[in-house]
Order: structure tokens, then C-alpha cells, then sequence
């Protein structure tokens, strides 16, 4: 099964690699190298949080997810986006946006001698919109799923009393609310804060419009009750299936935004960045969301999700901290791996106390 699930991913990554060298001989396969490395190892909470939305799909959608979906991740959002916002923060065109990422000033400088911005420097002066919307994406899908009662809690001490809290309404959308004017008007460049705001909101709407028609479409197993958010739907086809296929579609965009701005730290090349963090890193953390669904993992190891959920938690504050103060990659993503780590090691501590437990029992009452 591993091979099967994997097998696709490597036979990418050699190809990429490959593609790398060509382009740009062994310095371009180094980075096309670090940096899928890095886009796998920092988005093990997005397969996770991926696989808990995915099992709940029909077959269908979730070849849909794991082809078009694919095709969006690795070209939209690794390659197109960038250009995007170069093509509106500057005015070019599109061919002009890929030309300025190709031919970037002398020696690393931000402007050309003209004085005209690079392509890493107009990707970089947008991190504050793009770091809010994202933040706050993030934050809402986080701040719903502590502040739902459910019967299995991992951190009891915390989540009981954030369930709790979590019956007076739409306490998810006050406490983001008063996040976003404390990052706007506190953590913001003074002339950035419309901006985050404006940003922030988009983020908010675009979270409570697409959750709220994946609830809207929502058809419940026999004999299963309702409960909020799309990671809790049933096998979902139709437009349920397709608005947890948006769902899914803005979510990955959200974990790769900080990636994909991230990735100017290490080049500033847009090949190199869609053939690691793409075809690389992208197509790895799609095997790595086949994998915990195939084999029921999240099942298995209840406390992963919670894990998953903290860890976005974790990413919503740092990209909305990252407004005003730059953070390193590497800490964002050992945090996630932390969380996640600590919830899969609760998770074999239960398992194994669970099995004990019943072996117990079976020795007291005789059973074989």
C-alpha cells in the first residue's frame, strides 16, 4: 500500500529534480531539494486536517481533490498566485510578471537601478494582506473546533472549559473579531492597518460562507446526528461534495500562503519555488493525506485531529504576528510537528491503556 499511495510522489520528485538541474544545474536541484523538504515537513498538519475533511467525501470528489486539486495547489497556488499579486501590486501585465521573476536585478538587490521593486520585493510588501486573510481563515476554522463540545477532548483541562464557553453563539466570530482589531491596530505597520483589515474581514467572510454552505447541502448518516463544520459531514456528493472540495481548495491556499513567502528566504526563482514546494512538496502532502485516510489513522489515533487543530491555532497567531515581526519558517513548523507529535504519542498512551483495560476485564470474567 505504501508504494502504491507514495509511488506516484517519488517518481514527481525524481522528475522535478531532474527538471531542476536542467533549468538550473546543482544549485537549482539543491534548492528545488530544501525546498520540498521543507513543504513536507512543515504541512503534516495540513494532511492531517485534509484527511479528517477528505474521509467525509464521496469517491468521487475525493479523485476530484486528489487530481484537480492537485493541478490547483502545484500551478495555482505555487506558480500563479505569485504572479498575481505581482501583476496587481504592479500594474504589469502577466508576461511581464513572469519576466521580472526571471530576470531578478544584480547581486540580490530588492530594487533595479531604475528603482523599480523585484519580484521578491513586491511578493514580500504583500505579506501583511495575505498573512491576514490567511490568519484569519485559519483562525475561524480553529476557534470553531475548540469551541464545539465533543465527546473525545485531548487536552481536557482546556477544551472542557472552551466547550463550554463555546454555547453562547457565534463566540467563534467575536473572539476573531477582536483578534483582527488587536493585529490591525497593535501588531500592523500604521500603514498597513486598513489593509489587514480589510484582508482579515475577507478572511472571515470567506470561512463562514463556505463552511456555511457545505452545512447548508449537508445530508446526515441514518442515525447520525447533525454537528457543525465540514470536517464533520457525511459521505458528501453533489454540491455538499463540491463545496467541501472549495472548502478544502481555500484551506490548502491558506497553509501556502506562509510557504509559499517563505520560500523568497531560500530563492527567489518561480520555477524552483513550483517545483519544490509544487510538484515536490504539494504532491507529497496529497500522499500523505491518501495514506492517513487508507488506513484509517485518524481512527486509530483519536488525538490527531485535536493535534492538527492546535497546531492551526498555532499558525493563525504566527501568521498574524508575522504582520509586524518577521518569524522564521522552521519555528512555525516545529511547533506544528509538537503539537502533532504530542498528540499521536496521548494517542498511543490511550490506545494502550485501553487494550490493557480490556485484557483486564477479559481475565476477570474468563472470556478467551
Amino acid at each position: 500500500m505504501v508504494l502504491r499511495i507514495f509511488g506516484v510522489s517519488f517518481a514527481v520528485t525524481v522528475v522535478s529534480l531532474v527538471v531542476a538541474f536542467l533549468y538550473g544545474g546543482p544549485q537549482a536541484l539543491f534548492l528545488c531539494l530544501i525546498l520540498g523538504i521543507l513543504e513536507v515537513s512543515l504541512s503534516f498538519d495540513n494532511a492531517v486536517i485534509n484527511a479528517t475533511v477528505l474521509q467525509r467525501m464521496s469517491e468521487f470528489w475525493q479523485k476530484i481533490f486528489l487530481t484537480i486539486g492537485v493541478l490547483i495547489a502545484v500551478f495555482g497556488m505555487r506558480l500563479v498566485f505569485p504572479l498575481v499579486i505581482v501583476w496587481a501590486a504592479s500594474g504589469l501585465g502577466p508576461i511581464e510578471a513572469l519576466d521580472l521573476a526571471l530576470n531578478p536585478p544584480a547581486d540580490g538587490a530588492a530594487y533595479f537601478p531604475d528603482g523599480s521593486p523585484s519580484y521578491e520585493t513586491l511578493i514580500t510588501d504583500a505579506h501583511p494582506q495575505i498573512a491576514s486573510f490567511g490568519g484569519m481563515f485559519l483562525l475561524m476554522l480553529f476557534l470553531q473546533f475548540i469551541f464545539e463540545e465533543r465527546e473525545i477532548k485531548w487536552l481536557q483541562w482546556l477544551e472542557r472549559p472552551l466547550a463550554k464557553a463555546g454555547k453562547l453563539d457565534q463566540l467563534e466570530v467575536v473572539v476573531a473579531t477582536a483578534l483582527l482589531l488587536i493585529t490591525a491596530t497593535v501588531i500592523a505597520p500604521d500603514d498597513k492597518v486598513s489593509t489587514v483589515m480589510i484582508a482579515g474581514s475577507l478572511g472571515m467572510i470567506t470561512y463562514i460562507a463556505v463552511n456555511g454552505l457545505g452545512d447548508m447541502f449537508e445530508v446526515p448518516e441514518e442515525g447520525e446526528e447533525e454537528s457543525r463544520g465540514p470536517s464533520t459531514l457525511a459521505k458528501a456528493t453533489g454540491k455538499a461534495g463540491f463545496f467541501l472540495f472549495l472548502y478544502l481548495e481555500v484551506l490548502d491556499a491558506s497553509f501556502s500562503f506562509d510557504g509559499v513567502i517563505g520560500a523568497f528566504a531560500i530563492t527567489s526563482d518561480p520555477i524552483i519555488i513550483a517545483l519544490g514546494l509544487g510538484f515536490i512538496g504539494a504532491m507529497f502532502v496529497r500522499s500523505i493525506t491518501i495514506f492517513l485516510v487508507r488506513k484509517g489513522t485518524l481512527s486509530d489515533y483519536v488525538y490527531l485531529e485535536h493535534g492538527a487543530h492546535w497546531a492551526i491555532g498555532a499558525l493563525a497567531l504566527i501568521l498574524l504576528y508575522s504582520i509586524g515581526t518577521h518569524v522564521p519558517e522552521v519555528v512555525t513548523g516545529l511547533i506544528g510537528v509538537a503539537l502533532i507529535g504530542a498528540a499521536f504519542a496521548s494517542s498511543v498512551y490511550r490506545n494502550r491503556r485501553i487494550a490493557a483495560r480490556e485484557g483486564a476485564e477479559a481475565v476477570e470474567t474468563g472470556a478467551p
